[in-house]
């Protein structure tokens, strides 16, 4: 595995790369850890040069900017990533958060993009209950910021399918600073992302929409075939809910190679 750090405007990202074939950039979603991808990057890494990275702000990367952090901002970093890796274009993956970021960085930089796979993107503004999930991401921040981080991720992980909230007894919670950073300064700007769809049909960029069917009837699950239909692209659904990338690697591994086959090489 290469280790390596990459200048961003404004921070430094910690970026590692494992295997060797096409590149596949994996663009993390929830706290943005690199390590999330680990067991499925290692599986996938037979056959793909996968690389992944902690999101600037997050874990081992560096951010020196302050206020809300733009979509489009984290999107200039997974381009960052891929000229830093000197691989010209990669295809993405990206999960939940990850996912729009994907889509942004189609929409923006296609140039950089063989092809993108968005699992699960939570696109709030394609839904006709829109108010409702703004709302439910306000109240969270609401949480966090009187001080009820721990009110404020249980809101969020009950709205998860699959997620199997454990009775919660602690006072704090693991990772306590990344959980801080995604409810102040992230969820907002994630939740009320609207992705370009004129630049997505124009880009040319092969983009397959995905969701777990254990997530059928969730909000995230929703936007996927919508998006699909808005581009005129397949919907693909996949095994597991959508947790499914961390979970479940074994599993979700065999349909997303699926995937993958079917997009620009």
């Amino acid at each position: 595995m290469i280790s390596e750090r990459c200048p961003v405007v404004d921070g430094e990202l910690q970026v590692e790369a494992t295997g060797d074939g096409p590149p596949l950039l994996m663009i993390a979603g929830g706290l943005g850890a690199a390590n999330s991808y680990r067991a499925l990057g290692k599986r996938l890494s037979s056959d793909y040069t996968v690389i992944t990275y902690d999101r600037r702000g997050h874990f081992r990367s560096t951010d020196k900017t302050t206020g809300p952090v733009p979509v489009s901002l984290q999107a200039d970093d997974a381009r960052a990533v891929i000229e830093h890796a000197g691989l010209g274009k990669a295809t993405v993956f990206g999960t939940s958060a990850g996912a729009l970021i994907g889509l942004d960085l189609a929409a923006r930089h296609p140039d950089v993009v063989t092809g993108l796979i968005a699992h699960e993107p939570p696109l709030i503004h394609l839904l006709p209950d829109a108010e409702e999930w703004l709302a439910f991401a306000e109240a969270q921040v609401v949480a966090c910021e009187r001080g009820d981080l721990v009110g404020a991720f249980t809101q969020f992980v009950s709205s998860l399918a699959g997620a199997g909230l454990p009775e919660l007894k602690m006072v704090r919670l693991p990772n306590e600073q990344e959980w801080i950073r995604l409810f102040t300064r992230e969820i907002r700007e994630f939740y009320d992302y609207e992705p370009d769809l004129v630049a997505l049909r124009r880009s040319r960029v092969e983009i397959t929409p995905t969701a777990g069917r254990d997530s059928r009837g969730y909000y995230h699950y929703r936007p996927a075939k919508t998006l699909a239909l808005e581009l005129g692209q397949p919907f693909a659904e996949v095994p597991g809910a959508h947790l499914a990338p961390q979970r479940n690697p074994r599993g979700f591994e065999a349909a997303l190679r699926e995937l993958l086959a079917d997009l620009p090489s």
